[in-house]
């Protein structure tokens, strides 16, 4: 299935039908009177999150979704039927934002979670509404009130509890692949990612979900490259894995690219909680990755892992260390009194 995580949508509420202009006309009454019914209230359109879905494809093809209008009231006093509401099916995380794409009506981030987002027109009212002593034959009734016809989008912000950043080729898809069942395509050039992808992470019993996003590179936040477009989807990450390519030559320049691409698309990305790992030690002897490391650790000035994801070696240090920041804790919570680690 094609990954879609931007619509544009156009909507239209149902109009309420019109009131009726109609008398009672029936044998043996002599004064029958008004009996004009009301109209049916306009359906209304909501935005409803589900289970199942991870993807907007379905409003790539069709964008127009209109609700049903009501029905006109009767003689006798019968009121119009109401028209049905249209639901618009999407992923959990996806923001509802008005015309100008920005400002934010809806963030549906459960599942479950139902906002109204254009409200069907109120039904008008019959001739028998207008009744009165001093009027007692109305020939007059309400039109019913027209729909709300808009125009919104939808934008898909995957929820995942860690994301991976890193710089094109930085060894984010092979560490997603190879601790989770999720088979991103990997291959030596850059931008082998194109779409996020998502991978359910197991580690000392405990499961989270991990986000690859495209490559960043510098100026990403003008626009260059493709990471830029799915930044947001790490928006609401607790923490953020930093790889960096050990045997890459510039190790500090490398990291500080991230670092300020992430500052200058949003200072509150910039400050999430992140863990550093050295990518790729496979690669290199023992001199070298020490000499890596020591470069890594000066730039960041703070704790770096080295990783391995071909050999699997650190892979469950980096892990245990994104579920501890995940979890907000030290691991104290997973220990029983005797201290070993319970589920």
């Amino acid at each position: 299935m094609k990954f879609l995580d931007l619509a544009k949508v156009y909507i239209r509420s149902g109009s309420g039908g019109g009131g009726s202009v109609s008398f009672r006309r029936e044998k043996f009454i002599e004064y029958g009177g008004p009996d004009g019914g009301d109209g049916g209230n306009g359906g209304n359109v909501w935005a409803e999150a589900v289970d199942g879905l991870n993807t907007l494809i379905d409003y790539r093809y069709q964008q127009h979704f209109f609700a049903e209008n009501g029905q006109g009231g009767r003689g006798q006093g019968r009121t119009g039927r109401s028209g049905e509401d249209k639901v618009l099916k999407v992923p959990v995380g996806t923001e509802i934002l008005d015309e100008d794409e920005e400002t934010v009506l809806a963030d549906l981030t459960e599942v479950g979670q139902k906002v109204l987002i254009a409200k069907g027109g109120n039904g008008g009212w019959g001739n028998l509404r207008f009744k009165s002593s001093t009027n007692q034959a109305p020939r007059s009734a309400n039109s019913g009130q027209e729909g709300v016809e808009r125009t919104i989008w939808l934008r898909l912000k995957l929820i995942a509890d860690a994301g991976l950043l890193g710089l094109p080729n930085a060894g984010k898809s092979t560490f997603l692949a190879a601790t989770s069942n999720a088979r991103p395509k990997i291959a030596d050039y850059p931008f082998t990612t194109l779409h996020p992808n998502l991978g359910v992470v197991g580690i000392d019993g405990r499961e989270f979900v991990i986000a690859d996003i495209p490559g960043l590179i510098e100026g990403a936040h003008e626009g260059r490259g493709i990471g830029d477009r799915f930044l947001g989807h790490v928006e609401r990450c607790s923490v953020l894995l930093h790889l960096v390519d050990g045997t890459s030559e510039t190790i500090a320049e490398d990291y500080r690219t991230i670092l300020d691409e992430l500052a200058a698309y949003s200072p509150e990305l910039a400050e999430k909680p992140r863990v550093t790992a050295l990518s790729k030690a496979d690669a290199l002897d023992s001199e070298a990755l020490e000499g890596a490391m020591d470069v890594l650790t000066k730039a960041s000035d703070g704790r770096v892992l080295p990783l391995s994801s071909v050999s699997g070696d650190g892979v469950r240090e980096v892990l245990r260390e994104l579920r501890r920041e995940i979890m907000g804790d030290s691991g104290s919570e997973d220990e029983a009194e005797d201290g070993t680690w319970m589920p």
